[in-house]
C-alpha cells in the first residue's frame, strides 16, 4: 500500500453517475494507485467550468458539450484564461427526463409558463430545445430560467416555482414518486446521445500523468465492481448512504437505470464517437461558435495506455 497519496481535487454534479467515485474510495481502488479522491459536487456547469479552468480542481466529470461550449468559446461565464480541456475518459451515458408538474398533460401546455435550466446555452439545454422543437414549440412560447444543477432545478419544479426541468436519476425517480410526469425521455428523441465524459486541463494531464493515470486505473476497477451483478446489493447501500436525501423506495429504480449501458455507466469508460457527433451537431443547429468533429476535443492517450496495461 502507498504510504503518500496524491489528491487529486475532482468536481463533478450530483447524482448516481458518481457511485463508481463512491466506490473507488470505499473500497479502496483509488487508494492502491496511490491516489485519494477530493470530490466536490457543483451548484452550476458555470461554477465547475470557472473553477476548474482556475485550477481550483485538477478533473471535473461534466455533460460533453460543457468542455466543446467553453473549448469554442461559447460558454455562459467569463474565465480567467484560455481553456485546454479535453475528454479524457467517458463516464455514463445519460436518460434525460423532461419532467414536469402535475398539471402539465401535454406540451401545449407549457405556453407562457416557465422551465428551469442549468445553464441556457450549454451542457443538456440543446436537448430540451430539440424536444420543444420536436413538439411544435418555440423558444417564444416558454421562458427558460437559470436555476442551477439538477437538485436545485428539481427543488423549483417542486415547490411550483417552475413548470418542468430536464432531470437524471435519482430524481427522476423521487420525481415521479411525488407525482409528477415524465413528458418526454432523451431515449426518445435521440438514438444516439454521449452524457457525462471526465475532462481535465491538457497542461494538467501533461505535467501530471502518473497521477491522471492512475485515477483511471482506480476508476476503472471501481467501476467493473460497481457493474459486477455480486456487487449489487452492497452497491445500492453505499449509493443510500452517500445521497441521503434519496427516498428508499427510489434507490432500486435508479440503480436499475445506472446499470444499463444506454442510461447509465459506461462499460469500461469507452468514448463512442457516433455518440459524441450527435451532441456537436446540437451544438452546431442550436449553438454560436460552430465546432469542430470529435478528435477536436479528445485525447484518449493516457486512457489507451491505462487499457494496454489491463489487457497485459
Amino acid at each position: 500500500m502507498t504510504e503518500t497519496l496524491t489528491t487529486l481535487r475532482l468536481i463533478s454534479f450530483p447524482g448516481t453517475g458518481n457511485l463508481p467515485l463512491f466506490a473507488g474510495t470505499e473500497k479502496g481502488f483509488f487508494e492502491t494507485q496511490g491516489v485519494e479522491i477530493a470530490l466536490e459536487t457543483t451548484p452550476s456547469s458555470m461554477y465547475q467550468a470557472q473553477k476548474l479552468v482556475a485550477g481550483e480542481f485538477d478533473l471535473a466529470c461534466t455533460a460533453v458539450d460543457n468542455v466543446f461550449a467553453y473549448q469554442e468559446g461559447a460558454g455562459e461565464i467569463e474565465l480567467d484564461r484560455d481553456p485546454d480541456l479535453f475528454i479524457a475518459m467517458g463516464a455514463t451515458q445519460i436518460e434525460l427526463c423532461f419532467v414536469v408538474a402535475p398539471d402539465i398533460e401535454t406540451f401545449a401546455d407549457l405556453k407562457g409558463k416557465t422551465i428551469a435550466m442549468d445553464a441556457l446555452a450549454t451542457g443538456f439545454a440543446f436537448v430540451l430545445y430539440q424536444m420543444l422543437e420536436n413538439a411544435g414549440l418555440s423558444g417564444d412560447d416558454v421562458t427558460l430560467v437559470s436555476v442551477g444543477s439538477t437538485p436545485s432545478r428539481w427543488e423549483a419544479v417542486r415547490d411550483g416555482k417552475h413548470a418542468g426541468t430536464l432531470l437524471i436519476e435519482p430524481f427522476t425517480s423521487t420525481a415521479r414518486a411525488a407525482g409528477f410526469r415524465v413528458l418526454e425521455s432523451s431515449l426518445d428523441t435521440f438514438t444516439h446521445y454521449q452524457g457525462q465524459v471526465y475532462t481535465a486541463s491538457r497542461a494538467w494531464a501533461a505535467a501530471n500523468r502518473e497521477s491522471l493515470t492512475a485515477f483511471m486505473r482506480g476508476y476503472l476497477d471501481a467501476l467493473d465492481w460497481v457493474l459486477a451483478p455480486a456487487n449489487r446489493d452492497e452497491a445500492e447501500a453505499m449509493l443510500a448512504r452517500n445521497m441521503p436525501m434519496m427516498k428508499p423506495q427510489a434507490i432500486a429504480p435508479a440503480m436499475n437505470k445506472l446499470m444499463a449501458a444506454r442510461t447509465g455507466l459506461t462499460p469500461g469508460a469507452t468514448i463512442d464517437l457516433k455518440n459524441l457527433q450527435a451532441v456537436l451537431d446540437l451544438r452546431a443547429r442550436f449553438g454560436p461558435n460552430p465546432p469542430g468533429g470529435p478528435d477536436k476535443y479528445l485525447d484518449l492517450t493516457y486512457y489507451d495506455s491505462v487499457m494496454n496495461d489491463r489487457s497485459a
